[in-house]
């Protein structure tokens, strides 16, 4: 009971108009009465009595009151939810535990080791149990819906995805694979070329629409203007330093080559389901003595069986191309509607898949070899276009999409 003289100073003290006091103070001769039922201490010096008894003891009392009282709800907990509650009601911020810690500060330098290591021993038994109760919740759920849900032991398992090579590479694969069965030796070259390399050196007019900057990929660089920097448009280019590197092992007899020349291209086109900037290209090769035209229809059309089938039919029509005379397209027969006409086909029965020729004498000048005595022939082929003819697909641009639903499917 504490009483006072002045309703301010015990007001501002005691607080009763903060709800601290169940009621308002009682006037008893002239004077204010408080009641209060709050523990009673007395500061004595570096200790402070709470009850009777020491503060220090106390606290350690609510220690063991607490970790009791937690444990024992703990063990009637059979669920998730009421385990999450649990774990705010005794170990959150708010908890009563949490308060204790709170509370070091009325401790004196003797009671606080020893409060401090009890707190402490009450957390970690706390969490301890926590971790535990929460596994052995697991383990029931897990064992209540193996007994209750029905499990089809028939069912198929979880497939197991698998990376792959991109199709194009697949293709690319294929196709010197098959080049390489015929004798073909792989050459790869650079993909940033001159422009001497790229067009004049493959008999290419300067006045040609390849040569135009709406046509092609060039590099900004100074003091080249009459032989600027690009980014190759076919593989051809690769032609010329083949045939030099040939040739520089032995000028007046260079030897006879056969090569294959992978690569990606570069062309500045509008992207379209049928055009792209970038695409795989294969180039065929073969010069030497003798080498006929003869020799040119009869490597593709073997090239054509084994990458369609025995039974493909190849026809030769006449075009023209730049560093080769003559020069031809080859097709085959469709593979879809066997030659009577369909959408793939476009109601012709025929496929057009490389274009081919013999190579031009300017060429074989440029690359060292004398046309007067040697002869050659040359190839190109895309294999995407092999890819988009064989199964049946209308747009270049999926094969660059990343597209995983297109992709899995090769």
């Amino acid at each position: 009971m504490f009483v006072g003289a002045k309703c301010i100073a015990l007001c501002d003290e005691f607080g009763w108009y903060r709800e601290n006091f169940p009621s308002r103070p009682m006037i008893v001769d002239g004077r204010f009465l408080f009641l209060d039922n709050r523990p009673q201490t007395v500061d004595h010096g570096q200790s402070s009595i709470v009850n009777g008894q020491e503060f220090g003891g106390y606290m350690l009392d609510k220690l063991n009151e607490i970790e009791k009282a937690a444990l024992e709800s703990l063990s009637a907990i059979a669920d998730q939810s009421a385990l999450d509650a649990w774990r705010v009601a005794n170990v959150g911020r708010s908890s009563p535990l949490m308060q204790v810690f709170a509370g070091f500060g009325k401790l004196s330098k003797e009671e606080r080791p020893v409060v401090g290591a009890e707190a402490n021993r009450v957390k970690a038994a706390l969490e301890s149990a926590l971790e535990e109760k929460s596994q052995a919740v697991k383990n029931a759920a897990l064992a209540k819906s193996l007994e209750e849900e029905k499990l089809d032991v028939t069912l198929p398992g979880r497939e197991v995805h698998v990376g792959r090579l991109h199709p194009s590479n697949q293709q690319l694969r294929r196709v010197l694979a098959i080049l390489a069965e015929m004798g073909f030796q792989v050459y790869t070259s650079r993909e940033v070329e001159t422009d001497e390399m790229n067009f004049q050196m493959l008999n290419f007019a300067p006045h040609h629409p390849a040569r135009e900057m709406q046509d092609s990929f060039y590099v900004e660089a100074e003091g080249r203007e009459d032989n600027p920097i690009l980014m190759r448009t076919h593989t051809s280019p690769g032609q010329i330093r083949a045939m030099r590197e040939a040739a520089a092992t032995n000028p007046q007899n260079p030897p006879p080559i056969r090569i294959a020349l992978p690569g990606m291209c570069y062309r500045y086109e509008q992207i379209t389901a049928r055009s792209e900037i970038q695409f795989n290209q294969v180039e065929g090769l073969a010069v030497g003595e003798g080498i006929t035209f003869a020799d040119l229809k009869g490597t593709l059309t073997d090239f054509a069986r084994r990458m369609f089938g025995q039974d493909a039919r190849v026809r030769f029509r006449a075009s023209y191309f730049p560093f080769t005379e003559p020069s031809a397209e080859v097709d085959v027969e469709c593979f879809v509607c066997g030659g009577k006409g369909c959408q793939v086909c476009k109601n012709s029965g025929w496929l057009e898949i490389l274009g081919c020729g013999m190579v031009h004498p300017n060429v074989l000048q440029n690359g060292g070899y004398d046309p007067k005595r040697y002869t050659g022939f040359a190839f190109g082929m895309g294999p995407e276009r092999q890819l988009m003819l064989r199964n049946k697909i209308n747009d270049i641009r999926y094969f660059w999409g990343n597209d995983v639903r297109f992709l899995e499917q090769f």
